[in-house]
């Protein structure tokens, strides 16, 4: 699992069928001291995250785990909010 921050949304009419009832959210990387650590992307939103908030997020092969039906065009997913780091 990787840290990461919403920094927008994407609006789509028009989607794959096993990503309905998803938000797709522009993530940008970060890392464990918030700092910037990567490209921004868009990830598939099962955290339920909202702009500014920390999230955690998966990536490749784990990704579509994160959708009900295991499976979806997707290369990243939200899988939590972060309260707090300590490092």
């Amino acid at each position: 699992m990787f840290l990461g921050r919403v920094i927008g949304k994407i609006w789509a009419t028009r989607k794959d069928a096993s990503l309905k009832g998803f938000r797709l959210l522009v993530v940008e990387p970060i890392d464990h001291e918030h700092n910037k650590a990567g490209d921004a992307f868009v990830a598939s939103d099962a955290g339920n995250a909202s702009d500014g908030e920390t999230i955690y997020w998966v990536g490749s092969r784990e990704a579509p785990n994160a959708l009900p039906d295991k499976y979806g065009p997707v290369d990243a997913a939200v899988v939590g909010i972060v309260d707090q780091v300590d490092a």
